[in-house]
């Protein structure tokens, strides 16, 4: 069959969805190609999203923190051409690290943007004009792109999106950030380090409903310690750019009547599919209202032989589950063995501090009645914290009551997304609170949190077994 085509697998898009199917295709020795309309393959994870913001929070935390540690005067206050600099040279040797990879892997890369024209046919508009090619299977991976300010045409640089970020020539004073997103969450405290008067608005009472809710209080917390301001329940009604003292001046105005006046609007509001230029009518496909499409549990859209991954198909838009969709997807299309995506996956917000979980936070276990425990242990009272100077830091580990079973990891503070998987190899292996009891962690680590909260959940346990006993009726 796969001989009717000019590749047994295509693939649209070269983030890390398009990237772990085409290499898993070609590890099965099938012949592929990768499409991507960007002169560099990488898509937005590496250019405008995943490595290019972390690098800039890298960058931001490393020239911010020397002063603290070294007791030498307040934070330094790098340019945004030192901080952008460093991104530059990052997403350059990822980029290589990249091409490498699909050349090692005789995967054919088309410069272009690439179209349906048939349901085994893709036309690519490519510099030297316009390329048809067939593909036996087709992988979607377009990923998304920032949902665009209401009723601004042009914010001249005053009113962006995340992707304007890296544009940035100067630092402003104050900005507003609207969306307490993910990405809203991560920008306002990154620049709130660099010593930015932010104000984030958010139309929700809490921002980053999903974690665990102490965290979430405790990342506040910080946050306005570096002098960000949270608008809670407040919901933007306009943008707008006004002339004041001789500059332009981006002016929120919000539902309830309030105005600022600021130096620069970052939105953060939603993301939308990058399948607006795909011609998806020619084979019968159709996005939602996000441009997002829909996928089983093989990553299969309603046409068999076409799937779909990473960001475009939505939650949970990660770009580690990304790559692991694609590959799963890879091995669905030429009938080989493959798992299901596996249930316990970490969730890492790169914030300052970051943020990281595994499992289900406490509310979520409530609203269901399942009887549960915590131990908490903090930075301050762990040996590895004070040596890395981070006395705000935290693990939470939630225990079923009865089965004694790891339910849920929940951690903010230095090194919080690394940390996250010891406690995501015990849930994924069904371990508990004896585990964490039993096993010697290395001294001085973060990994030594593991143990301390899981004592105090097992010291919290005894307590509730004492009480029991002495509330049980004598037989």
């Amino acid at each position: 069959m796969g001989g009717m085509y000019d590749f047994d697998l295509v693939c649209i898009g070269s983030g890390p969805g398009g990237q772990r199917a085409a290499v898993q295709a070609a590890k099965l020795r099938k012949r592929v190609a990768v499409i991507d309309d960007r002169p560099i393959v990488g898509g937005c994870c590496v250019h405008t999203g995943t490595i290019p913001s972390k690098t800039f929070r890298q960058a931001v935390v490393t020239l911010t923190d020397l002063p603290r540690h070294l007791s030498t005067g307040p934070p330094l206050r790098p340019t945004a051409t030192q901080l952008l600099e460093r991104v530059d040279g990052v997403v350059r040797r990822e980029t290589e690290v990249i091409q490498n990879q699909l050349w090692r892997n005789d995967i054919d890369v088309i410069r272009g943007r690439g179209s349906f024209s048939g349901s085994h046919s893709v036309s690519i508009a490519t510099a030297d004009g316009e390329r048809s090619i067939t593909a036996e299977n087709i992988v979607v991976a377009v990923g998304t792109r920032p949902a665009p300010p209401p009723g601004v045409s042009d914010g001249d640089g005053l009113i962006i999106t995340s992707d304007g970020v890296l544009g940035l020539t100067d630092l402003p004073k104050r900005m507003v950030v609207v969306g307490g997103g993910v990405i809203g969450i991560e920008y306002a405290s990154i620049f709130g380090t660099l010593g930015v008067d932010v104000t984030l608005i958010e139309r929700r009472d809490r921002p980053l409903e999903f974690l665990d809710r102490e965290i979430v209080d405790e990342l506040m917390h910080q946050m306005r310690e570096h002098r960000v301001t949270f608008r809670m329940g407040e919901a933007l009604e306009s943008l707008d750019l006004v002339n004041r003292d001789g500059r332009r001046m981006p002016v929120i105005c919000l539902e309830s009547g309030k105005r600022l006046v600021t130096d620069l609007v970052l939105y953060c509001v939603g993301r939308q599919g990058n399948t607006d230029t795909l011609n998806l009518d020619s084979v019968g496909l159709v996005p939602d209202r996000r441009g997002r499409l829909e996928v089983d549990e093989h990553f299969r859209t309603d046409v068999p032989h076409i799937f779909a991954v990473g960001d475009v198909i939505g939650y949970p838009a990660l770009a580690a589950t990304s790559s692991e969709q694609g590959r799963l997807a890879a091995l669905h299309a030429f009938g080989q063995p493959a798992s299901v995506m596996p249930e316990h996956f970490p969730i890492g917000i790169y914030s300052v501090p970051e943020i990281s979980m595994v499992g289900k936070p406490e509310h979520e276990l409530t609203d269901q009645r399942v009887p549960y425990e915590t131990g908490v242990a903090r930075y301050r009272e762990i040996a590895r914290g004070q040596i890395l100077g981070d006395d705000s830091g935290l693990v939470k580990m939630v225990f079923h009551r009865k089965t004694r079973e790891l339910l849920g990891v929940h951690a903010i503070g230095t090194g919080a997304t690394e940390l996250i998987h010891i406690g995501q190899a015990v849930l994924a292996l069904g371990g508990g609170l004896d585990y964490f009891l039993e096993t010697v962690f290395n001294y001085p680590t973060l990994a030594e949190c593991m143990k301390v909260s899981a004592l105090e959940a097992h010291n919290k346990l005894l307590e509730q077994q004492d009480l029991t006993a002495v509330m049980d009726p004598i037989p």
